[in-house]
């Protein structure tokens, strides 16, 4: 298990007029779920984007345990961090199987190996008996969860998830905010979870970041 760490981090996208983080603090303990709660702009998907690499701070540094992955004089590529994602939208391969879904992101494997991890997960998603299934026979929550699997086969240092509960209905959000919440303690791996619903937040975060744009975030328990 690793921590996450951003110290005195600012960012601006290029050709825009303001920072979108300035001077930004963030730890998430080994093991635990932070939450990064607020409304549309207050640069919450950008902290994803940083600690995942597809953005880079302009000063500051970023670090994954003990490992600085960006800074002003260095940088990790992104398929070097150990970095599982979890989408909005889920981004399955409507054309491929639930198994070959969960499948895609194993690499440096033997067919065999592959085979393992990807029963393991599926086991522990509860979704072994749909692994011929292709993502349109699947409910939202069981689209979700093979979702959670993808992003957890590769056995990441760290899961990160933006708004996985958004497109599900009134009625199964509590369900899967209490499917994920056990997924993500018995899978053990340090998670940040971006939302504007404070429900999906307490639900599943020990820690929860409130932010504003260009403003103090506040951790509270």
């Amino acid at each position: 298990m690793s921590s996450i760490q951003l110290v005195d981090v600012t960012f601006r996208y290029p050709h825009a007029k303001d920072d979108q983080l300035a001077h930004f603090n963030l730890r998430v303990a080994p093991g635990s779920c932070t939450a990064l709660l607020g409304p549309s702009g207050c640069a919450k998907t950008t902290v994803l984007r940083l600690i995942a690499g597809l953005e880079r701070p302009a000063s500051g540094e970023v670090r994954i345990g003990d490992a600085c992955v960006a800074s002003s004089t260095s940088f990790q590529a992104p398929e070097a961090r150990g970095i599982g994602l979890v989408f909005q939208d889920y981004a399955l391969f409507p054309h491929m199987t639930v198994q070959r879904n969960v499948e895609y992101g194993l690499r440096g494997m033997s067919r065999e190996q592959r085979k393992q991890r990807v029963a393991e997960t599926l086991d522990m998603v509860g979704l072994s008996e749909l692994h011929s299934r292709y993502p349109h026979q699947l409910s939202g929550g069981q689209q979700q969860r093979v979702a959670l699997a993808r992003a957890l086969a590769p056995r990441p240092k760290v899961l990160l998830l933006d708004e996985p509960f958004s497109n599900l209905d009134a009625n199964l959000r509590e369900q899967v905010r209490h499917e994920v919440r056990e997924l993500l303690e018995r899978a053990g791996v340090t998670s940040v979870l971006v939302t504007h619903d404070s429900a999906d937040a307490q639900a599943l975060a020990s820690d929860i970041v409130h932010m504003e744009p260009i403003s103090t975030a506040q951790t509270t328990r």
